[in-house]
């Protein structure tokens, strides 16, 4: 029979302190929180991840409303330009700015302050005394 060598203290040591690590990692509430630890190391990103892409899609909205505003007011801008074009503005602007008349059409200019301007009527100041006013305001 093989006789048993002393085993040094070294390797006692070794075996020491791969038997604590072994029974630590076999723990299942070490691995529970080592478990814990990894998902929040990947969770947090996620979430910061999630936070900026829901503002970048808030923003990408507002500003595709102002573009559809925009497009809009373009577009109104356009039918504005095309009817200034247009024979008929032409026409309307020399019938009010140059006087132009047709075969046949009589023009009536309206000179002076008649035409749009109203004068007010003043009414006769009448002077009533201070205990008069006092007197109505309180008791209406």
């Amino acid at each position: 029979m093989a006789k048993a060598k002393p085993v040094s203290n070294f390797k006692q040591q070794q075996r020491v302190k791969s038997d604590f690590f072994s029974r630590w990692l076999a723990n299942p509430r070490i691995l529970a929180i080592i478990a814990l630890l990894f998902l929040l190391l990947i969770l947090v990103p996620l979430a910061k991840n999630y936070s900026r892409k829901r503002i970048i899609e808030r923003e990408i909205a507002d500003i595709q409303q102002e573009i559809s505003e925009f497009e809009a007011k373009n577009q109104d801008l356009k039918e504005m330009i095309d009817y200034l074009q247009s024979d008929q503005s032409l026409e309307e602007q020399a019938r009010l700015n140059m006087g132009l008349k047709r075969p046949g059409e009589t023009v009536a200019v309206i000179q002076g302050e008649a035409f749009g301007s109203v004068q007010p009527v003043a009414e006769p100041k009448v002077s009533v005394a201070n205990w008069r006013k006092w007197w109505q305001y309180f008791a209406n």
